[in-house]
């Protein structure tokens, strides 16, 4: 008795799923849909069809061979397991599961309704940053089943009977679900979107110096086609330089313009010495300079103007690290020095630097735990000479570096050079002196030669001519 009621348990379930109950099922146009046959342990040794309406659509016998409809359905019919596989779906409407024993017994059915669900985006792909986006999900059903949307970040967003509108944003780009619950179980369908925007840099602020390398970032979702980008009517694409602080009030000088034409090209306006990157088709718009350079610093602006008046843009604002010594790169030992590691400006709260001197250096002491960004050096050493090097970090985050050279020289070999100058001075004085004597008594003696020419001398005094 009690294996009885244990058999008739076991049974119930399956007697359940092959009683012919209608399981409603949602699908979009050119799906993929799966349908599940009756659950039944022995059904490898029943024939199994399936219908659409009155149609046969595939067939597996005892032996485990298959067959399939051909007809209008354009080899889209597969089985898996006995489960039909339908791809690029067209046809809606109901769809039947049957196993057969013999040659018209029916020991198990099942029945799938395909209902028609409409997914749509108005205005269709691409949309422009702040554009008003529109997202409906409907069903051609007298139920009215609950429909809900899921955004890309997966969360759930309330619908107006699955109308859902919005202002598009970053955050909006990607695949959105609609999912539709009806009788507990859920039916899914997605769409893409593609929000034209421009992607937050890193950072506002980039580092850089003459031994670093500078990029300038702008760049756009890099899965959007640039042909969909014209498509929305872009006009314009330039980068604006503006130096010094963004509180400077200059107009913004033009460094680049893109040209519009098939294959876009960058053109400069004016020469920096900064190059845009070759991935414009690819979404990057970026300057780049393999070091940075004193004048680099101030606001640059990456701008993309479009027909109907939108403008998107980005500005980035460079600081340019220096160390600045206040008695030049050309020291002689036991001078005083102060070394300035600096953005032109006094350092935020949240950056701090750290001192590298070369490895000779008799300063360390003076860097302590807090790496100051002024050193005072009462007394430079030959061992100080070399590379000096600073860098500029935030949290655990370095930033960028910068290095300065010391040349300097011992004092005794100072000394000797002054010596062996003036001593050189004297001997070149004296050899001139010498040889301008030399010269003017070579002269006087010849000069007395001359005066002695005479035969027949006369005597001094007055003759009667």
């Amino acid at each position: 008795m009690k294996n009885l009621i244990q058999s008739v348990l076991i049974l119930i379930p399956v007697l359940l799923s092959t009683t012919g109950a209608e399981e409603v099922i949602y699908a979009q146009l050119g799906d993929t849909v799966s349908f599940k046959p009756p659950v039944d342990p022995q059904s490898k040794i029943y024939y199994l069809y399936w219908y659409f309406g009155n149609l046969e659509l595939a067939w597996r016998n005892t032996f485990g061979a298959t067959g399939f409809n051909k007809d209008n359905w354009n080899n889209t019919l597969s089985l898996s397991d006995d489960t039909l596989i339908i791809k690029n779906f067209q046809h809606f409407g109901t769809f039947v599961c049957k196993l057969i024993k013999g040659r018209d017994t029916v020991v198990g059915s099942r029945i799938y309704k395909v209902l028609k669900l409409n997914v749509n985006m108005n205005p269709p792909n691409p949309v422009l940053l702040d554009e008003s986006l529109s997202l409906t999900c409907s069903v051609e059903s007298p139920k009215k089943p609950q429909i809900h949307w899921l955004n890309p970040q997966k969360e759930k967003l309330k619908s107006n009977q699955g109308r859902l509108t919005l202002s598009a944003t970053g955050q909006h780009n990607g695949q959105w679900t609609c999912v539709v619950t009806d009788d507990g179980r859920e039916s899914k369908a997605e769409v893409s979107v593609m929000v034209i925007y421009l992607l937050p840099p890193p950072s506002r602020t980039q580092y850089t110096s003459k031994s670093s390398p500078l990029t300038i970032p702008c760049s756009y979702p890099s899965h959007i086609p640039w042909e969909k980008i014209k498509s929305k009517g872009i006009q314009q694409v330039h980068w604006d330089f503006l130096p010094g602080s963004t509180l400077n009030s200059g107009d913004p000088q033009r460094l680049y313009s893109l040209s519009l034409e098939e294959k876009p090209t960058w053109e400069a306006d004016q020469d920096r010495g900064l190059n845009p990157v070759q991935n414009t088709m690819k979404g990057n718009l970026s300057l780049t300079r393999k070091q940075g350079n004193e004048e680099d610093g101030g606001d640059y602006t990456c701008t993309l103007k479009f027909k109907n008046g939108v403008t998107l843009s980005r500005t980035v604002h460079v600081n340019v690290l220096q160390i600045i010594s206040s008695a030049g790169t050309d020291l002689i030992s036991g001078q005083q020095v102060n070394l300035s590691c600096s953005i032109g400006r006094p350092l935020p709260s949240e950056l701090r630097v750290k001192w590298f001197p070369p490895t000779r250096s008799s300063q360390p002491s003076l860097l302590s735990d807090h790496h100051p960004a002024h050193l005072a050096i009462p007394e430079v050493g030959t061992g100080d000479g070399g590379k000096w090097r600073c860098e500029l970090w935030q949290n655990n985050t370095r930033l960028t570096s910068a290095v300065i050279t010391l040349k300097i020289e011992p004092k005794t070999t100072v000394w000797m050079l002054v010596i062996i100058c003036s001593v050189t001075a004297i001997v070149a004085l004296l050899l001139i002196l010498a040889l301008v004597l030399c010269r003017r008594r070579q002269k006087m003696r010849h000069l007395r030669h001359r005066l002695c020419q005479c035969k027949n001398p006369k005597p001094k005094g007055f003759y009667r001519t």
